[in-house]
């Protein structure tokens, strides 16, 4: 393995990854990319598409790049929402996930480039369906939101290397099914319910009894030391976590693995000697964040994380 690019979510700002892939040294020419060093590659994090305004754009930079042989890709939850969003189902003909106002907002930046029904929609949604939920390649893994071992190793056993059958993913919209349980965790994270009595109320006022998970996070001991995005710590228990969930956290132990999909901000940091996720929000405001992999490397360093300066 020579060295990896791993790239996060660049939904739809193509100025920022063509900055970045131009500062990590990266090049275009007739017989397509290019790099100084002809061992390296590129690992991209999923979440390809939506808010920002040019997905075709981004599309075929990143499907380029892969025909080149210089790239893999892995499925973020936009590219799942987007197959829901587009596909019905067979037997009602309804599509797998709502036209709502929340939905349609969501996804506006794809549907004006790709509208509902069109050839050329169908051919991106093709491509996005063939991509894999994880990757897992010599010394290092990749998935677009959590690596927690179990979930992986079902998935793994049901799909052909990871990657979603039509069946499979109608399946993975419907609640009831194990498979959208599995595709939920790995694209969108964890999350679990607080002991009885225990609620919390989000960013937006919403009151919750569910937290999302720190599942990197293999030094918790407690509620607040494991949940995500609580404005008050204090409103969780401060008390010890059932060791079953303990036991879903990555060990320090375990081969690196990079996620994105957090919608980070401030300054880079590791979330463990061998966790890291690289989404700095790049869709909105954010750099796009990267991480130079270098070969036999089991620890992660600070020194391999670059910020991309945002054009403008």
């Amino acid at each position: 393995m020579g060295t990896v690019d791993i790239i996060p979510d660049i939904h739809g700002q193509i100025a920022k990854l063509r900055g970045a892939l131009d500062a990590l040294g990266w090049r275009r020419n007739a017989a397509g990319w290019i790099h100084p060093d002809p061992e390296r590659t590129i690992v991209f994090l999923g979440d390809f598409i939506d808010r920002g305004p040019e997905n075709r754009a981004v599309i075929h930079l990143v499907r380029d790049l892969i025909d080149s042989g210089k790239a893999r890709a892995i499925m973020g939850n936009h590219e799942l929402n987007a197959l829901h969003f587009h596909t019905a189902h067979p037997e009602t003909g309804q599509p797998l996930r709502a036209h709502s106002e929340k939905n349609l907002r969501q996804h506006a930046s794809f549907l004006a480039e790709f509208p509902v029904g069109a050839g050329e929609t169908h051919e991106a949604l093709a491509w996005m369906h063939s991509l894999p939920l994880f990757l897992e390649a010599e010394g290092f893994r990749a998935v677009h939101a959590c690596w927690v071992a179990p979930s992986i190793d079902r998935v793994r056993a049901l799909t052909k290397d990871g990657v979603l059958s039509e069946e499979q993913l109608i399946r993975a919209a419907d609640p009831a099914d194990e498979l959208f349980h599995l595709a939920e965790e790995i694209t969108k994270g964890p999350e679990h319910q607080l002991p009885d009595g225990f609620a919390f109320r989000d960013k937006d006022g919403t009151h919750r009894d569910h937290v999302r998970l720190q599942w990197w996070n293999a030094g918790a001991r407690t509620w607040r030391d494991i949940s995500i995005s609580v404005p008050v710590p204090d409103d969780l228990p401060d008390a010890p976590l059932p060791g079953t969930l303990m036991a879903q956290t990555y060990p320090v132990h375990e081969r690196l693995v990079f996620f994105g999909h957090y919608w980070l901000s401030g300054d880079p940091v590791l979330q463990a000697p061998n966790a890291l996720c690289l989404d700095y929000s790049a869709g909105k405001d954010g750099p796009l964040v990267t991480y130079e992999l270098h070969p036999g490397e089991t620890l992660l360093s600070p020194d391999r994380v670059w910020l991309h300066a945002i054009p403008y």
